[in-house]
């Protein structure tokens, strides 16, 4: 590839991936206020509330295009890191949630099963495996 060509992808590279931070960061806000909405700004009115999900529904949607987007823009190594991390991501969080979820129904553990535990499992896996596997690759 020659030095144009490459300057020119890694320009498309950082504009995805200012346009995958930008949607994140609205999934973030969105999300929380959807969550904290209904209890400090509009006092449970469901009409609110059910407008909140809905835009963070939509904002996520957004997220994951420019997810996919900014993935389709990276080099194959990239491409095969980022698949790997996000399968085994996917892997641990349907094992991991369905046991969590388990223990939860068989009452093994005091508490309820949480989504937020399952978020938190996903990520450290994701991150995990992205810190692992760009080691290998180097």
């Amino acid at each position: 590839m020659s030095r144009i060509q490459s300057s020119d992808r890694s320009a498309r590279t950082r504009h995805d991936l200012f346009r995958l931070a930008f949607w994140t960061t609205g999934w973030v806000l969105t999300m929380a206020v959807a969550t904290f909405g209904p209890e400090f700004m509009w006092s449970g009115n469901t009409i609110l509330t059910v407008v909140g999900i809905a835009l963070n529904l939509a904002v996520g949607v957004g997220m994951i295009v420019a997810n996919m987007r900014h993935v389709q823009e990276l080099d194959e190594m990239m491409q095969r890191v980022q698949l790997e991390a996000m399968g085994i991501a996917l892997g641990v969080g349907i094992v991991g949630g369905l046991s969590y979820s388990l223990l939860d129904v068989t009452n093994l553990i005091g508490s309820d099963a949480e989504i937020a535990h399952l978020v938190i499992l996903i990520s450290i896996a994701y991150v995990t495996t992205l810190v692992v596997a760009m080691r290998r690759y180097r």
